[in-house]
């Protein structure tokens, strides 16, 4: 007797790009014998056997089921609004690398029942691929063009050409296409230009460039002359400024000292002689104006108060008289005029 069979049994295998939607194929036929419901189930088999089979996407009695694994909910839907016409055609929306596995696809109705597996791949584009440079690019060394992609599913491959001209690569060169390295040997000023790097896997290409300029060997003896000569003048005139600080510092201080030893605004001391003089010239003044009528107080004079100068003693040419007892000043060393002091007689005149 005739039973259900499914007849998408030819493709077992997908692969497909992050982002992308994938139809997973499940059409069948049923057998006058198939009396009984329709029931349809799309079930994710785990890569580990210890896990249970996850059931994601559920057609039983003219319902659709689909809220039975959340990872999957909004993205799995029937192909056919109506999977009673014989296509329970599973559609997976926006791949994720994580919707990588074994897809099972159960159609019964009693007492037919059949089940097929399908093998889904979910492969991430090469991105973010970077190119660099390896070695110093001078005439004469070994340069390493490198690239890698920060993503992408494997199996990646590298591949290198010149971005202008014959776009051959130097005949010195050895690529590796797994590791994307490319090695210019013993290069020269020809190798320079712009090299571009192509990653590529099963779904996708990225892309990257470099620009490789091959210059003559540096002079690195004039450049260790240079810095030696740049030093030196630097300590030099490091020297020099610090030469200068602590010579203007010192005239500073000696300007400060000659400022307080000698002051401008304060007048020189006065002489002895010219107070000598002042004195003398105050007492001519007052014996002008004496006579023998008003002399009787003036022989108390204090003349102990005339500058305490020594005086030198001289006899009077009357030998009558005795010699006074105040000693004349020595007006020559004073420089002043010679005044005639009176004296007293014995018997109490003056003279």
């Amino acid at each position: 007797t005739g039973s259900l069979s499914i007849t998408s049994a030819d493709q077992s295998m997908f692969e497909r790009a992050q982002g992308e939607k994938v139809t997973l194929p499940c059409t069948f036929v049923l057998s006058e014998n198939d009396e009984g419901p329709l029931d349809i189930e799309w079930v994710l088999i785990p890569a580990d056997n210890q896990k249970k089979e996850q059931i994601i996407i559920m057609y039983a009695v003219d319902r659709i089921y689909n809220h039975y694994y959340a990872a999957t909910t909004g993205r799995m839907q029937f192909t056919n609004p109506d999977p009673r016409s014989g296509d329970g055609s599973l559609d997976i929306l926006n791949l994720k690398s994580s919707d990588t596995g074994t897809y099972q696809c159960k159609v019964k109705k009693a007492p037919g029942v059949q089940s097929q597996k399908i093998q889904l791949t979910v492969l991430v584009k090469p991105a973010r691929t970077k190119c660099s440079i390896e070695g110093s690019q001078e005439i004469g060394n070994d340069i390493i063009l490198k690239c890698a992609s920060q993503e992408g599913s494997p199996l990646l491959s590298y591949n290198w050409r010149r971005a202008a001209g014959t776009r051959q690569l130097p005949f010195t060169s050895t690529l590796n296409k797994n590791t994307g390295e490319l090695l210019l040997k013993n290069a020269s000023q020809d190798y320079s230009g712009t090299y571009s790097c192509v990653a590529t896997n099963r779904v996708g290409t990225d892309e990257c460039s470099v620009e490789l300029n091959v210059t003559p060997p540096i002079n690195t003896a004039g450049i260790i002359a240079g810095a030696i000569i740049g030093t030196l003048l630097g300590l030099f005139l490091l020297a020099f400024l610090i030469f200068c600080c602590c010579k203007k510092h010192r005239e500073k201080k000696y300007e400060k000292e000659v400022h307080h030893d000698i002051r401008e605004d304060v007048p020189p001391p006065k002489s002895r002689s010219s107070t000598a003089r002042s004195y003398i010239g105050s007492n001519r003044s007052s014996l002008g104006s004496m006579s023998p009528s008003n002399m009787d107080g003036y022989t108390k004079t204090p003349y102990s108060q005339v500058p305490s100068e020594d005086f030198e003693c001289t006899t009077g040419q009357n030998p009558n008289f005795a010699p006074s007892k105040v000693a004349a000043p020595n007006l020559s060393r004073m420089g002043a005029v010679p005044v005639m002091i009176p004296a007293q007689s014995k018997d109490g005149s003056i003279v």
